[in-house]
């Protein structure tokens, strides 16, 4: 499997960024992410097939400037494909109990990686492509937003971030996805940017995710993406980009 790290310049073949060549394709489903301009700091996004059925994702946010956190993102993209495949490989499996699983090598990783504490939000997702159903777990990631025919609703926290302790645990429940629903992931940054037209330096905030994604237009994953994106740029054009701005969304297609 091709690494999900990839140079952007000639001159310095050390420097890389956690871009994903490809996501997999998804049988009644589509899954895509985007980031708005340049990256700064730890966010970390990856989707791969584990299963026929299966397909898992996630977004992490790893705390820290991206010049001195590299080494984490690297090892928690090594152990998110790996120890993924190998937890979620089987048809029969518990998937609340491969979640949990998974959390708690990807939290270990991140304190091996970086020698101690580190905190790690991360909001991680298994669809099952067969059942139309999300397993996931939020350790202490900005609310995941679900759009379904009954409005939008927050995938809250259901754990502390990765990277603190040692033996956290973060729990994994299971939603059913409908016909048509998306599911929608902002970083930190999204939240938290502000506004160079706005003197009282009010932050984006997560209300106005939730009404840009219940308006958003009908079209693909991207296209929300790109929905979303587009209005963080406008309404922070002209601020100093001091956080990543990136969005996942994975929608299940009428």
């Amino acid at each position: 499997m091709p690494s999900l790290f990839r140079s952007r310049s000639k001159a310095s073949p050390q420097v890389v960024e956690p871009v994903p060549n490809t996501f997999p394709k998804i049988a009644g489903a589509e899954i895509a992410a985007d980031f708005l301009g340049q990256r700064v700091a730890g966010d970390f996004y990856d989707a791969i097939r584990v299963t026929p059925e299966r397909v898992l994702f996630g977004m992490l946010d790893v705390a820290g400037r991206r010049d001195e956190n590299r080494g984490i993102l690297q090892a928690a993209q090594e152990t998110f494909r790996r120890v993924g495949a190998e937890l979620f490989s089987q048809s029969d499996i518990n998937e609340s109990e491969a979640m949990t699983g998974l959390s708690h090598n990807l939290n270990l990783s991140i304190i091996d990686a970086s020698h101690g504490v580190h905190s790690c939000p991360a909001f991680i997702g298994c669809y099952h492509e067969k059942f139309g159903t999300l397993c996931y777990t939020n350790a202490g990631h900005t609310p995941g937003l679900f759009r379904d025919s009954t409005g939008v609703s927050e995938l809250v926290s259901t754990g502390l971030p990765l990277g603190l302790f040692s033996h956290v645990t973060s729990d994994a429940p299971i939603v059913g996805v409908e016909k048509g629903a998306v599911v929608l992931l902002v970083s930190r940054g999204v939240i938290e940017c502000g506004s160079a037209h706005n003197k009282s330096e009010e932050e984006f905030g997560l209300d106005r995710v939730k009404q840009l994604l219940q308006s958003a237009p009908a079209g693909g994953a991207q296209s929300v993406c790109a929905f979303v994106l587009d209005a963080i740029g406008k309404f922070s054009a002209g601020v100093p980009v001091c956080d990543d701005r990136t969005a996942l969304a994975l929608i299940r297609t009428p």
